[in-house]
């Protein structure tokens, strides 16, 4: 599956080449949003920043995005007050805004073109009309001044919504382009290709790499979760994949940001493709992993969408993952036990076109000295009791599918024949260990089944025709390449 930004906007593969043994004032691992946002500002106030990126510019999160640049995000406000303070709800409504504006002040002195659209979220149900109920009220405590309305141009009744005038539908390649171009402009290297496997917590950070190693100040980890597990980030985020489709609509499309409180989540937003308006509509979310089949996930989209939108045709398919912390708030600054000088930023929860920004501004502010107060405020949060017990159920969950994953994968052998095309099983493998075997494009792949992070059981993904980890959300192609994730070897 292709994202439609990806197929649009495909990236110019990068010329700069990786030095073994060099030095940088800073690395920076990983080229989304939140990695070459980092490296520009850096780079910008005179650091000789190298960016390494294990596949290319924007192939993971950013290029999979909705790319909706909203203040108004869902449920989340509610999210984050019924784990801190309403300090800490402020400091996360004004990193995102000094976030997006920041950003549009970048397109807007770079020529990146963009679309000014309200933004709403509504309810459909008398459960989802209490989550917005209660998001309005989080928006008012967290100084985000919105609108209750019911009048919204969805094709089917709504019980209310909230809106939020005046913000930004993007396309992220094209910001992504325009953020590479400013990091080679100010003497930036842009490395892809490379993945960075190791680092040790000395002073300069020695960086391991799949390519070698290099020496560097500060090592910033932008790779989605971090990959070193010092902090123990995987136990207090939860990996969540979703799906967006779009479309070719006859008649009217609703021209704002939509998404639903209800469950299943419902995302839509327009598109301009090759002349036309296109329909933007994702949600099926999941946890990696644990979803008995991503295809139905997409099954659903396009049979929903044609229900309320007769005669869509889907033009493109596609998921994203991103990652929840378990108390609702990113993760930004220095990694336990990292000495100091590796910084990490994570956890933006679906929301990565501000946070990421923000997060951006944040370790920018750290690393060359600068203060500011919300920056500060969401550093030094204080967790309530209630969110301390909410990350109790994702770790729980993680356990039951290990030993879940572990005794189905033992109890049955792997067939003899392939499988079907398209298809993936586990199963017991010669020498009793669990194994996984796949079928694509004709060709049959036989490869261990232990994710390389913390020996869980992988699973087929039928949409994306990969093998994913229902752990930490560590992600494989068929033939056992990794793709993202925790993880920083391929399975075997």
């Amino acid at each position: 599956m292709e994202s439609v930004w990806l197929a649009t906007h495909p990236s110019t593969p990068a010329t700069d080449t990786f030095t073994d043994g060099a030095h940088a004032d800073t690395i920076v691992a990983g080229a989304g949003l939140a990695g070459l946002a980092t490296a520009v500002m850096l780079a910008r106030s005179g650091h000789q920043v190298v960016v390494l990126e294990a596949r290319s510019v924007g192939a993971v999160t950013t290029g999979r995005t909705t790319g909706k640049l909203s203040l108004l995000q869902g449920l989340t406000l509610s999210g984050i007050l019924a784990h801190h303070s309403k300090d800490v709800a402020r400091a996360y409504v004004e990193g995102n805004r000094e976030g997006q504006a920041l950003l549009v002040r970048l397109m807007d002195d770079h020529g990146v073109a963009y679309e000014r659209r309200p933004a709403y979220t509504y309810a459909t149900t008398d459960d989802g009309l209490k989550r917005l109920q209660a998001e309005r009220d989080a928006c008012g405590t967290a100084g985000l001044d919105v609108e209750w309305t019911e009048d919204t141009e969805l094709p089917f009744p709504i019980r209310g919504a909230l809106l939020l005038p005046n913000q930004v539908q993007l396309h992220p390649l094209a910001v992504l382009d325009m953020l590479r171009t400013q990091l080679a402009e100010h003497g930036g290297v842009l490395v892809e290709g490379v993945r960075v496997t190791a680092a040790d917590s000395g002073s300069p950070v020695t960086v391991t790499t799949t390519q070698g190693r290099m020496t560097a100040d500060r090592l910033v980890l932008a790779t989605g979760t971090p990959i070193l597990d010092r902090g123990a980030y995987f136990a207090k985020l939860t990996p969540l994949r979703s799906y967006v489709t779009t479309y070719r609509v006859p008649g009217p499309v609703p021209r704002g940001m939509y998404l639903s409180s209800d469950d299943p989540t419902r995302s839509l937003r327009t598109v301009e493709v090759d002349g036309g308006v296109q329909l933007v509509v994702g949600g099926n979310g999941h946890v990696t992993g644990r979803s008995a089949s991503a295809s139905e996930a997409v099954s659903g989209l396009v049979e929903w969408t044609g229900q309320h939108f007769p005669g869509a045709e889907r033009t493109y398919a596609w998921s994203a993952q991103d990652y929840r912390s378990v108390n609702r708030v990113p993760f930004v600054g220095p990694m336990p036990r990292g000495g100091g000088n590796i910084y990490v930023a994570t956890g933006f929860n679906k929301w990565g076109m501000t946070n990421a920004v923000a997060a951006a501004v944040n370790l920018a502010g750290q690393i060359l000295g600068g203060s500011m107060p919300w920056a500060e405020t969401l550093g030094h949060r204080i967790t309530k009791p209630a969110g301390l017990v909410s990350a109790v159920g994702p770790n729980a969950a993680v356990a039951v599918e290990a030993t879940r994953s572990w005794v189905q994968a033992e109890v049955g052998a792997l067939p003899d024949e392939p499988p079907a095309e398209g298809t993936g099983v586990v199963g017991r493998g010669r020498h009793g260990r669990p194994e996984a075997m796949s079928t694509v494009d004709g060709h049959t792949c036989r490869i261990s089944a232990v994710c390389t992070h913390a020996g869980g059981i992988v699973g087929w993904n039928d949409a994306e025709k990969s093998w994913d980890c229902p752990l930490h959300g560590s992600r494989f192609a068929a033939d056992g390449t990794l793709l993202e994730g925790p993880a920083v070897t391929d399975l075997e």
